[in-house]
């Protein structure tokens, strides 16, 4: 189903909506926000939305609605609710200190091919930057990772050092711990005693949004 100009265009407000305020706008809000005379208007987008599978919304709960593809983001896959679909939240932002696997919730969601993944992702998180450029990952593409605490030297992690989030090489050896970037532009990062550190999950495949 293609999806007319202002569809595209709502789909793109509610994205920005969702991931600035944590919660979906209205269907008042909506028609606002375009010019609409009523809240039909917007509830005709929304259905049409719904229909082509981006959004889903629960009937009779106020401001339920949620994406399932991003603005521009992969192709909705035509796929059964099976072993082979995996429904993936996508956090877009960690508050400083909290970890990524934290519940901290989501309301984009992505129906995606488990086979693009290994091992199975438990979420996608959203690229910031180059330093990982020579792996294939780049600015704002989609990871999954697989939530875990535990990883090998060699492994690509997501790790937490003091307040910050990255994603980088994990090596281990003589006594220390480093995360490696894989673009010569940036440093290695070395884990000193003392620092908080910890491994949040494994990175275990990419989506490119703009492919």
């Amino acid at each position: 189903m293609s999806l007319t100009e202002t569809q595209r265009a709502i789909h793109a407000f509610l994205a920005e909506r969702i991931e600035a305020d944590g919660f979906a706008p209205s269907q008042a809000e909506i028609a606002r926000a375009f010019g609409f005379k009523g809240v039909r208007a917007a509830q005709y987008h929304l259905e049409a939305l719904e229909s082509a599978g981006i959004v889903e919304r629960s009937p009779g709960r106020a401001r339920s609605l949620r994406l399932l593809q991003l603005p521009g983001g992969p192709r909705q896959l035509d796929l059964p609710a099976n072993d082979d679909a995996l429904q993936l939240p996508v956090l877009g932002q960690v508050a400083a200190g909290v970890p990524i696997g934290a519940d901290i919730g989501s309301d984009q969601m992505v129906l995606m091919d488990r086979a693009l993944f290994s091992p199975t992702p438990d979420y996608l998180l959203k690229v910031r930057g180059d330093s990982m450029r020579d792996e294939g990952i780049f600015d704002g593409d989609l990871i999954g990772v697989h939530r875990t605490s535990e990883a090998r030297s060699g492994q690509i992690v997501i790790a937490r050092i003091d307040d910050e989030i990255t994603v980088k090489l994990l090596r281990i050896g003589q006594g220390r711990i480093r995360l490696l970037p894989r673009n010569p532009d940036y440093a290695p990062i070395e884990v000193k005693p003392g620092q908080d550190f910890a491994i949040e999950g494994l990175y275990c495949g990419l989506v490119r949004p703009n492919a």
